[in-house]
């Protein structure tokens, strides 16, 4: 039989008109993939139990039928606290891996550079952790959204307690790069505010992981402030807990301190751990919101462990996406941050908003004091501050942040 080559080619077409639905379909249901990248194995504490709540999210997403039956998949990276290795990653995860969004980050200059990638390459970057202020200020980009406090709402919040000590001679210590030294900078601006007259009477920049606390605590104590400023974490934070307590440098002095009132930096204090410090920090075990206990409970099953705040962290970003990605519905690019500019969501704190002027999130902290209970280091006299409290107006913003972002 002879068959002409008009009609092979429209038999063709019609097969393949058949044979493709199939194909559209599969293209249709695919997972929808995120870059994850973060420095785990530099910063355990944190990034450990942010992965278990990561984790827990998405599964829960999964389980509900994902967006539209698409399946949510993570490709976890490393970066192992280097910039570079995060830039790398993330142009491997875009061009190789096809992912549809890169999230993650957790030091302040990771976070930065992976923003600078996210607007360079026109690809949504939902950065969980890295808290500089410069990623959604000075360097804010249409690409890129935050969602942790920041070191200006943090700092501000510590401000607001510090503002009613009758002291007015301040030191400050903080890891010498951009979280560091923009914490001190806003807390040092802030506080002037508040309370006209207070002098900083002296600074310590140590290396982050590479502090020599004596010398460090030897040369606060030389300057005999009333009060301390402290932005160290984890291991720095340890070793000038240690010298500082065997030197008497927190003795009769207030110290304010970002972070430590986490359990991820307070819980391996133990016995050691400062009391009467005013800290940001997470009260897991006395939170007691419908939200948070729901949070708690699913976390304590599934890990046989408590919360962290990195897990918090880590399971918040996921329902931003997840929400975000329900609201959109769709995983181009230029629609995913449309819908992410506005876009509130349920976190295990409450409601919050990603603000379309900076696309910084509103979430907040919690704010109280140290007090060692049973020999452990827990938080007293504690509040939410709810971050929407602790921003500047969106004027302000419009002058910090480049006009083409």
């Amino acid at each position: 039989m002879t068959i002409k080559r008009r009609e092979l080619l429209a038999g063709t077409a019609a097969a393949g008109v058949l044979l493709g639905s199939p194909t559209i379909l599969r293209a249709q249901n695919a997972p929808i993939r995120i870059g994850e990248i973060n420095s785990y194995s530099t910063q355990a504490a944190f990034l450990g139990p942010y992965r278990n709540g990561w984790n827990l999210a998405l599964d829960e997403a999964n389980a509900s039928g994902g967006i539209d039956g698409r399946r949510l998949e993570t490709l976890f990276r490393d970066d192992a606290g280097k910039p570079e290795d995060a830039v790398r990653h993330a142009g491997e995860l875009v061009a190789a891996e096809k992912v549809d969004l890169l999230a993650g980050g957790y030091l302040s200059n990771i976070g930065l550079a992976i923003a600078g990638y996210a607007k360079q390459n026109k690809k949504l970057y939902v950065a969980s952790e890295p808290l500089t202020d410069a990623i959604v200020w000075s360097q804010g980009n249409r690409y890129t959204f935050r969602l942790r406090p920041s070191t200006y709402m943090q700092a501000a919040m510590l401000v607001e307690e510090a503002a009613k000590l009758p002291i007015t001679r301040w030191a400050t210590i903080a890891p010498n790069y951009e979280y560091g030294q923009s914490a001190v900078k806003w807390f040092k601006e802030l506080l002037a505010k508040k309370k006209p007259g207070v002098q900083f009477v002296a600074e310590q920049f140590p290396a982050l992981g590479r502090i020599d606390a004596g010398a460090t605590v030897q040369a606060i104590a030389a300057a005999n402030p009333e009060g301390i400023f402290n932005v160290t974490f984890g291991a720095d934070l340890a070793n000038l807990v240690r010298q500082g307590n065997t030197r008497g440098l927190f003795e009769r002095r207030a110290v304010a301190s970002v972070l430590t009132g986490e359990p991820e930096y307070l819980d391996p204090l133990a016995d050691e751990a400062p009391e009467g410090w005013i800290v940001t920090g997470y009260p897991w075990d006395k939170v007691e919101t419908a939200n948070h206990v729901k949070f708690r409970n699913a976390y304590r099953a599934k890990f046989n462990d408590y919360p962290r705040l990195g897990s918090v962290v880590g399971y918040d970003t996921v329902n931003a996406i997840v929400t975000m990605l329900r609201k959109g519905r769709s995983t181009d690019t230029e629609k995913m941050v449309d819908a992410m500019e506005g876009l509130k969501f349920q976190s295990a704190f409450g409601d919050v908003e990603f603000r379309k002027v900076d696309h910084q999130a509103t979430l907040g902290a919690f704010v109280g004091k140290t007090k060692l209970v049973n020999g452990k280091g827990t938080m007293v006299d504690w509040r939410y501050a709810d971050g929407k409290d602790y921003l500047p107006s969106d004027a302000e913003v419009a002058a910090m942040r480049p006009k083409d972002s």
